[in-house]
C-alpha cells in the first residue's frame, strides 16, 4: 500500500492554465481569493489528506460498520477523530457563505480539495459531499428560518446532511414515491421508507439533517406531486440546541461491495406516529428543489472518478517501479528490470495517466464554468456558462466514473496476480469505484439526460458552441507549426467531426424515432467524453508549447504535457469513430429482438 500524495503541480497547471483561476478570482466575491491564498489553502489539503484520512483508507475498507440494535451505526477505529479535525480546521465550509461561517471560496479551489478527500479516502469523503449538496439546497430554496437553523451547523460540518429519494419500489422512477407528509400546523408528520441513504446514521455528529423526498395529501400523482422536506434526527429548538429525538430510525445498513466505511443506511421515517419534517418551499416543486441537490452530486461523484482513478494510479505506478520481473526486451541477457521498463505496462500507466489529466480538466474546467455562472457580472456571461454546466455535467458525471472504473481495473492489471490480492490495496479502488457509474444517476440515465434535454430539446445549440470551442482549439494546432501538437489537433478534429456527425443524426431521428437514439446513447455519451478530455488534453499541449518556446518553469514536466496529450489523442481519442458509429447504428441489432427472445 502507497499513501495518497496530492498532485500539487498537477492541479496548479490546470487551476491557472486551463480552469482560469485568475479570471475566476476577478468575480463579484471573490477579491480576496490570492495566488498565495489557494496556495495555502491546497497545501493544507494535501497534508491533512494525506496524514489524517489517507491512512484510514484500508482501515475502513477493512474493518467496515457495525449497526447496533438500537439502530446507532458506528465508523471504523480512528473515524470520529478524524473528522473532529476535518471540522476543527474549517474544511468543509471552504466555497460557503461567510454569513453562514464558510469562507467564501470558489467552486473551482474546493473542487481541487474535493478531489483531494475522495482519492485518499473516498469513503469518507461521503460525509462531506452529501452534506454540502444539502446546504446548497437548503441555502437557495431554504426559509430564513431553515437556514438560520441548521445551515451554521452544516456550514461548519457539526452536522452532516443526506438527501432522502429512493424507496424499495422507486429506484430511479421517482414518480413512484410513497412516502407521506401530513400537515401538522407549521409542520408534517413524515411516514415511510427510504433506502441507499448515504450517511443516513453514524456517530461522527450529534445530529442529520436529511432532506426527504414524500407526497402531501392532496399532491398529484407522479414526478409533480412530490414536495422536499427537512427532518433532522434531533428536533432544534429555538436557540439552537438539541431537542428530542425525531421519529426516524435507522432499520440497517447495506453490506456493500465497495465503500464499506461509507454507512448506506435503510431509514424508517414515522414508525412511531410521524417524523417531524419542515416543507422547504413550495408543495409539488420538491423534484425541482432536490435537483439542485443532485447536480450538486453527479458534479461531485464525476469528481470521484477521477479522484479514485488517480489513487489507483499513484499505486500502479509505485508497483511498477519496485516490482522486478522479466528481462528488458532490448537486453535479454542482462538482469531482471523493474516492470515499468516493459513498453506494454508502459502503455497502461501512460493510459491511466492521461485519462486522469483529461478527466482533471474536464472537470476543473466545469467547476469555473458553475463560478461563472453564479457570478458573473455580464448576465449573457452567466447565461452562457449555465448551459455550459448544463450540458457538461451530465458528460462529466458519466464519462469520469466509467472512465474511473477502467483505470481502476488496469490498476490490477498491472499489479498482475498480485493486485487481485487485497493486501495491495489495488482491489479497493476498483471496488470503490464501481458504485460511482450507478448511483445520482446510471450511466444509462445520463446518457438519455444528454441527449433528451440537452441536446434535442436544446435544439442541439448547446452543443454546437461547444463543438465551435473544440473547433477554435484545432485551430491553434494546426498553426503552431509543431509536428507533435499538429498530430493531436488532426485527431481532435477528427473526434470533434464524429461529435458533430452523432449530434446531426440525433436531431434528425429523435423526432421520428426516440428509440433508435436511446439505443445509442450512451455510446454517443462516452463519444462526448473523449472529445471533451481531448480538448482539454490538447489545451494543455498548447500551454505546455508556449512555456517551453519561453524557457519557463519546469521544462520537463511541460514535455510530459505535450507527450501525454498526444498519447491520449493517438491511444482515446481514435476511439471517437467507432463510438459514433454505435451510437448511429445501436438501435439495429438493440431492439432487434422480442421480449421473449432473450
Amino acid at each position: 500500500m502507497t499513501t495518497y500524495t496530492a498532485p500539487l503541480k498537477d492541479m496548479q497547471f490546470v487551476l491557472h492554465e486551463l480552469a482560469g483561476l485568475d479570471a475566476i478570482a476577478r468575480l463579484p466575491g471573490y477579491e480576496e481569493v490570492s495566488p498565495d491564498l489557494v496556495d495555502s489553502v491546497l497545501e493544507g489539503a494535501a497534508t491533512f489528506a494525506s496524514e489524517i484520512w489517507g491512512p484510514l483508507n484500508q482501515v475502513g475498507d477493512q474493518e467496515g460498520l457495525k449497526h447496533h440494535d438500537d439502530g446507532r451505526v458506528t465508523t471504523p477505529k480512528g473515524f470520529i477523530e478524524a473528522y473532529a479535525k476535518f471540522v476543527e480546521s474549517g474544511w468543509n465550509g471552504l466555497r460557503f457563505d461567510p454569513d453562514f461561517g464558510g469562507q467564501g471560496l470558489p467552486k473551482l479551489v474546493d473542487t481541487a480539495v474535493m478531489e483531494m478527500w475522495n482519492a485518499s479516502n473516498m469513503a469518507f469523503s461521503m460525509a462531506p459531499l452529501l452534506t454540502q449538496g444539502a446546504i446548497e439546497a437548503l441555502f437557495l430554496r431554504g426559509s430564513d428560518d431553515q437556514k438560520q437553523r441548521f445551515l451554521h451547523k452544516m456550514v461548519s460540518g457539526e452536522w452532516t446532511g443526506t438527501m432522502n429519494l429512493t424507496e424499495p419500489q422507486a429506484g430511479s422512477d421517482l414518480g413512484l414515491i410513497r412516502s407521506k407528509a401530513t400537515p401538522r400546523g407549521d409542520h408534517y408528520l413524515i411516514q415511510g421508507q427510504k433506502i441507499f441513504i448515504s450517511f443516513g446514521e453514524h456517530d461522527l455528529t450529534d445530529n442529520i439533517v436529511h432532506l426527504v423526498l414524500a407526497r402531501t395529501p392532496t399532491a398529484p400523482e407522479g414526478v409533480k406531486g412530490i414536495s422536499l422536506f427537512v427532518v433532522p434526527k434531533f428536533l432544534v429548538n429555538e436557540d439552537g440546541s438539541l431537542g428530542e429525538r425525531n421519529d426516524v430510525r435507522c432499520v440497517s445498513i447495506e453490506h456493500k461491495m465497495g465503500i464499506h466505511a461509507s454507512p448506506t443506511a435503510v431509514l424508517a421515517f414515522g414508525d412511531g406516529g410521524g417524523a417531524i419534517g419542515y416543507l422547504v418551499g413550495e408543495e409539488n416543486r420538491g423534484l425541482e428543489y432536490m435537483f439542485i441537490m443532485m447536480n450538486e452530486a453527479r458534479f461531485g461523484v464525476g469528481v470521484q472518478g477521477l479522484a479514485v482513478a488517480d489513487r489507483a494510479y499513484q499505486l500502479a505506478l509505485a508497483w511498477a517501479k519496485d516490482r522486478v520481473q522479466g528481462k528488458d526486451a532490448t537486453a535479454p541477457k542482462g538482469p531482471s528490470v523493474p516492470i515499468i521498463r516493459h513498453p506494454d505496462v508502459r502503455r497502461m500507466l501512460m493510459s491511466m495517466k492521461s485519462r486522469v489529466e483529461a478527466m482533471r480538466a474536464l472537470a476543473y474546467v466545469v467547476a469555473a464554468m458553475i463560478d461563472q455562472a453564479h457570478r458573473a457580472p455580464d448576465e449573457a456571461a452567466r447565461a452562457s456558462a449555465h448551459a455550459g454546466v448544463d450540458l457538461l455535467i451530465p458528460i462529466l458525471k458519466a464519462w469520469c466514473t466509467e472512465t474511473g472504473i477502467e483505470v481502476a481495473s488496469t490498476g490490477i492489471q498491472v499489479h498482475g496476480g498480485m493486485g487481485f490480492i487485497e493486501e495491495t490495496g489495488a482491489a479497493q479502488h476498483l471496488r470503490d469505484a464501481r458504485i460511482t457509474s450507478i448511483y445520482e444517476g446510471t450511466t444509462g440515465i445520463q446518457a438519455n439526460d444528454l441527449v433528451g434535454r440537452k441536446v434535442l430539446r436544446d435544439g442541439g445549440r448547446s452543443m454546437a458552441a461547444l463543438i465551435g470551442q473544440i473547433a477554435d482549439v484545432c485551430d491553434e494546432l494546426e498553426r503552431s507549426g509543431d509536428a507533435q501538437l499538429k498530430a493531436i489537433g488532426q485527431r481532435l478534429r477528427d473526434g470533434s467531426r464524429c461529435m458533430a456527425d452523432a449530434v446531426e443524426w440525433i436531431m434528425a431521428t429523435g423526432s421520428r424515432d426516440l428509440n433508435a437514439v436511446l439505443a445509442g446513447a450512451v455510446p454517443f455519451l462516452h463519444l462526448c467524453g473523449v472529445v471533451c478530455g481531448g480538448w482539454q488534453m490538447a489545451r494543455a499541449a498548447l500551454t505546455a508549447q508556449r512555456k517551453l518556446a519561453a524557457g519557463d518553469g519546469d521544462l520537463p514536466f511541460y514535455r510530459a504535457k505535450i507527450a501525454t496529450a498526444r498519447f491520449f489523442a493517438d491511444q482515446d481519442l481514435t476511439r471517437a469513430a467507432g463510438l459514433r458509429d454505435a451510437a448511429i447504428h445501436a438501435a439495429a441489432g438493440t431492439m432487434a429482438l422480442a421480449e421473449e427472445q432473450f
